[in-house]
């Protein structure tokens, strides 16, 4: 099992962008570079592709509404070969709430945006010939008339051979319909708030069918999920840092009646709870709210306590098809982020 991690970038990013070198000797496999709406993706991946050799970069993630396919082959193109072929894609649909008020773009069918997107990225990176697509949401070129085309547009591919003829793509998905998708084409997923006991009831019969019609070439379908890790006698307590992350997800982040995370942790089995959450934040409470998070939740969701605890929890992800372990360090007295990685990195040997 490989080890990742997200970018820090609550504080110094510029910091955190270069501590990946050092997290890189102490075993790390892979870097995501999170894009929300504050800095993109590409530059700070371009800028720990310069400082690094071996680790790997991932976007994650970037909205499938905010580029085109061809910029976002582009752009990926473009780190593979600033970081000689260690470029990951991630990609998501966000929400509403950020599409349509940060980027001023219809939230419109966000499953079919998804599979046409990797349809089109991949081909653009074969360059092949020049890609022509025809779909629900993206066609190329624009045909006259439809969006304002004048149709004098031209099939084209990437004026320079990419690195390798495509890039893994992940795909950050919460929903059955989605999740179906992500099986079926993408090479990743990218599960948020992944629970390895209670993965298969929420999520496996989805899985099982997009694996039904996968492509064989594609490979198994990858997994990077985890969260919070801490090591020692006394970690069990660093769970607790992950009260006020859930709360925001589970009550802050998307519209009411359409919120992956709760609809996620309703799916998990705490409907009452998260409602309590949802009520508390809107409310104003976050205090409040970050206490209504059960505490099954935050265990479930995390790798934090003793050596032998974490062990068995690195096991149990295995067990649960993780191929990409993706934690939060929290040194505990003495320790170090790169010390902590490295320690995870033997156990996950």
């Amino acid at each position: 099992m490989r080890i990742s991690m997200q970018l820090r970038y609550d504080g110094d990013i510029v910091a955190a962008a270069e501590q990946v070198a050092e997290l890189e000797r102490a075993g790390l496999d892979l870097i995501w570079v999170p894009e929300a709406y504050g800095h993109d993706a590409p530059s700070f991946m371009g800028f720990i592709a310069a400082r690094t050799r071996r680790v790997e970069i991932g976007s994650g993630i970037m909205s499938v509404y905010t580029r085109t396919p061809a910029l976002l082959a582009m752009t990926a193109a473009g780190v593979d070969a600033l970081s000689g072929g260690r470029c990951h894609l991630g990609l998501g649909t966000s929400g509403p709430r950020v599409v349509e008020g940060l980027h001023g773009v219809p939230y419109r069918e966000p499953v079919a945006r998804t599979r046409e997107t990797i349809a089109v990225l991949r081909a653009f990176w074969r360059r092949e010939e020049p890609v022509t697509y025809e779909g629900r949401v993206h066609r190329l070129p624009l045909p006259p008339g439809e969006g304002g085309g004048t149709g004098l547009g031209t099939a084209m591919k990437l004026l320079t051979p990419p690195v390798r003829p495509a890039v893994p793509v992940w795909v950050a998905s919460l929903g059955p319909r989605n999740v179906r998708m992500t099986a079926e084409v993408a090479d990743g997923w990218l599960p948020m708030f992944f629970d390895p006991e209670r993965y298969d009831e929420v999520w496996g019969d989805d899985l099982r069918a997009g694996a039904a019609r996968r492509d064989p070439g594609l490979g198994p379908l990858r997994i990077s999920a985890g969260g919070l890790l801490a090591i020692g006698p006394d970690a069990a307590r660093a769970r607790e840092l992950a009260r006020g992350q859930l709360a925001l997800f589970i009550g802050g982040m998307g519209a009411a009646g359409h919120n992956y995370y709760y609809d996620l942790v309703c799916r998990y089995g705490y409907r009452a709870q998260a409602e309590a959450v949802a009520r508390l934040f809107r409310a104003g409470d976050r205090a409040g709210a970050a206490a209504a998070v059960p505490a099954e939740l935050l265990e479930a969701t995390t790798l934090c306590g003793p050596e032998g605890y974490v062990k068995e929890r690195v096991a149990t992800y295995r067990a649960a098809g993780v191929t990409e372990l993706q934690v939060v360090p929290v040194p505990q007295d003495g320790q170090t982020e790169a010390g902590l990685l490295s320690r995870l990195k033997e156990l996950c040997d």
